[in-house]
């Protein structure tokens, strides 16, 4: 089930051009995803089971280092607000390599840990359940995700609505009638997005695709969970492996019940479960910036082929702690939606060779990322356009100004 690119080439227009929201010119990719992939060395492409391995041990190496130094001298601190203050920390210490265990089981649903599907998959299986993502319902949302990259009818996460559909949202007529202060609303958004985002979609598909064969009502929204084998995400032959996926969930659930049991509900509390949540919170912080941005187009089904989605998307800079501990999924992502089989510790190499290839038409920023979310979750409220290109448009007043205001 790793993502590839489409054997067929879809006919599209050529020289597309279209103006992001500070009015600069963009021209979508008119090159093929064969003469792409030509460009990267073959040596990228190797995966190696050992070497996959070894940074499995040393993300577990890591889980246990930073638990063994926080239990030793954490309880030592005569304070109590200094013991606080040092648990707190921890805990987002802690989830640094949590989440290299997340990302080296997202390699694993890609088969880009190791040649060998099966190995992949148990220990993609594992790692996931152990960080609370059901694997394979993920992997299979996930594949549609990337084959779908940047299609406004067909990509599976982040999806921005149209002009027209956000009015409706805020109940509107017009963009002028919109009246709640913007930033309070901003940081609500923010906070929803940030705390219980990934839940939410895994739990109804929250961001994805709108499923007009389900009824309005909340609770029917549950029907598009990832949990559920009956799910419209999900196609009739992955019944059994949603099953599967749940398995490691409960047995993730029942793990952590007896942690509580022998250890103690703060002892859970501080080493895997804020973790937990701080993972989900990574996930969601690093998914939404590595597809959102003012430069970052979606298109129409008529202009739309793989090449140009998987360019919809931007490499950025989260220094020590991507480089390292998320394993470059920050970035070298533009290269990922290309070719998802190549491993992230060949990442780098290949990114060069692509960005001298896409020319303008790759994005990268080193801007801070906590900044860069604040503007995109101000700047990028919904698409519009007219010529198959959609860009984002805010009633914010940043940028150009929208043409159904």
């Amino acid at each position: 089930m790793a993502s590839t690119a489409p054997v067929t080439t879809k006919k599209v227009t050529t020289n597309l051009h279209a103006k992001d929201l500070n009015g600069n010119d963009f021209q979508a990719p008119d090159y093929s995803i064969a003469e792409l992939i030509n460009v990267i060395p073959k040596d990228c492409f190797k995966r190696d089971l050992i070497k996959s391995l070894s940074f499995v041990f040393r993300d577990i190496f890591f889980l246990i280092l930073f638990g063994y130094i926080a239990n030793t001298f954490i309880p030592q601190i005569p304070s109590k607000n200094l013991r606080f203050l040092a648990w707190s920390i921890y805990t987002i210490i802690e989830s640094f390599p949590m989440v290299g265990l997340w990302i080296l089981a997202h390699e694993c649903g890609h088969q880009a840990f190791s040649e060998y599907g099966l190995i992949n998959d148990f220990v993609g299986w594992i790692l996931h359940s152990y960080t609370g993502n059901p694997y394979f319902s993920w992997k299979i949302s996930h594949r549609k995700h990337h084959q779908h990259t940047g299609h406004i009818d067909k990509d599976m996460v982040f999806i921005p609505p149209r002009t027209k559909d956000w009015k409706k949202k805020h109940n509107v007529l017009s963009l002028k009638e919109v009246t709640a202060d913007a930033p309070i609303s901003t940081i609500i958004t923010l906070i929803i997005q940030q705390v219980v985002g990934f839940q939410t979609y895994l739990a109804i598909d929250a961001t994805g695709q709108k499923h007009p064969e389900l009824e309005e009502r909340w609770i029917d929204q549950f029907k598009a969970s990832h949990f559920n084998p009956n799910a419209p995400i999900f196609d009739k032959g992955d019944y059994w492996l949603i099953v599967l996926s749940d398995l490691g969930i409960l047995t993730t659930l029942f793990v952590v019940y007896q942690w509580v049991i022998n250890f103690g509900w703060f002892n859970c509390m501080v080493h895997w479960f804020i973790p937990y949540l701080l993972v989900n919170h990574w996930i969601v912080f690093l998914t939404y910036l590595q597809h959102t941005d003012i430069t970052v187009p979606h298109y129409e089904d008529n202009e739309w082929n793989f090449a140009r989605g998987a360019a919809s998307t931007i490499d950025r800079e989260f220094g020590f702690v991507g480089e390292f501990f998320f394993h470059d999924i920050i970035e070298t992502h533009v290269l990922h939606h290309y070719v998802a089989r190549i491993p992230f510790y060949n990442g780098r190499k290949a990114t060069k060779a692509i960005k001298e290839f896409m020319g303008d038409n790759y994005r990268h920023s080193d801007e801070s990322m906590f900044i860069t979310l604040w503007k995109c979750l101000r700047s990028c409220e919904f698409v519009e356009g007219d010529n198959g290109i959609l860009m984002y448009r805010n009633h914010n007043n940043i940028g150009l100004t929208p043409i159904d205001n």
